[in-house]
């Protein structure tokens, strides 16, 4: 008996070194945090989408705190949020433009015809990656929804075969974009008055082939534009947002009706 309560004394005290060892070395080595890390971090939305190219809310915080990110690195971060991370970091600060998701492809399923039948893994970027030619338009959406997956402010649907943003929930943080593997998801200013439905580089006569609402590059837009705001540049027209007032001349003017007021 009298060995056991030995083993169980030695065992304890052991057990006790160890632990004041542990606190010793974790005061010793302990890294300090600056509190504004936290307080920053609070701020942030938290959906750890990414768009501000750091791995997630933490990290941008942390960026912040150290001077190596802007107080509106984050591209989700309303004005209010902008403000109080500024006023965590004893800086004026402004929130970036807010931005917004724009498809630019008006190739539904009754403007555009199927050239074969995909039978894969329902991902726009596996339809890609295998070579076949889904529809006649080889600019065109996919409508398989790789987008839709990527966003996670459920700001994305596909319908009639074409992906559709609702602006009312887009952050503007531009995982679809990325995620679309034709290129046809461009962030716009959300206070955008005019856009082009179309990614087409084709001729016209090709486009009109592929597609009922397809760029024929015609230029007609471009002249009617007295602002210079509307270029056509690879059988494609493009708009120029810092200059474009919205007069809507253009759109007005398109045979194809692809240019759009919005």
């Amino acid at each position: 008996m009298q060995e056991v309560i030995i083993a169980t004394l030695v065992v304890g005290v052991i057990g006790l070194l160890i632990g004041v060892a542990l606190v010793a070395v974790s005061k010793k080595f302990a890294v300090e945090t600056d509190e504004r890390v936290g307080l920053v971090r609070e701020s942030l939305p938290g959906n750890n989408c990414g768009a501000c190219g750091y791995a997630g809310c933490d990290a941008v915080a942390a960026a912040i705190v150290e001077g190596k990110a802007p107080v509106n690195a984050c591209p989700v971060c309303n004005a209010e949020a902008v403000k109080k991370i500024g006023d965590i970091m004893g800086v004026q600060a402004e929130a970036a433009e807010k931005k917004v998701a724009y498809v630019h492809c008006a190739g539904s399923c009754d403007k555009t015809s199927v050239r074969c039948n995909y039978v894969g893994i329902h991902d726009c970027r596996a339809a890609v990656l295998s070579g076949i030619s889904v529809w006649e338009c080889d600019y065109g959406c996919l409508g398989f929804g790789s987008c839709v997956e990527a966003c996670k402010f459920g700001a994305l649907r596909v319908e009639n075969g074409v992906a559709i943003v609702d602006e009312t929930k887009c952050a503007g943080c531009g995982k679809c974009a990325k995620a679309c593997p034709k290129g046809l998801i461009e962030l716009v200013p959300a206070d955008k008055k005019i856009a082009v439905r179309c990614a087409s580089r084709d001729r016209g006569p090709a486009v009109k082939k592929a597609c009922t609402a397809g760029c024929l590059g015609c230029g007609i837009c471009a002249k009617q534009c007295e602002h210079e705001a509307i270029t056509v540049d690879g059988n494609l027209a493009h708009v120029d947002y810092t200059k474009c007032v919205g007069c809507g001349k253009c759109a007005e003017k398109c045979p194809m009706k692809v240019i759009e007021m919005v």
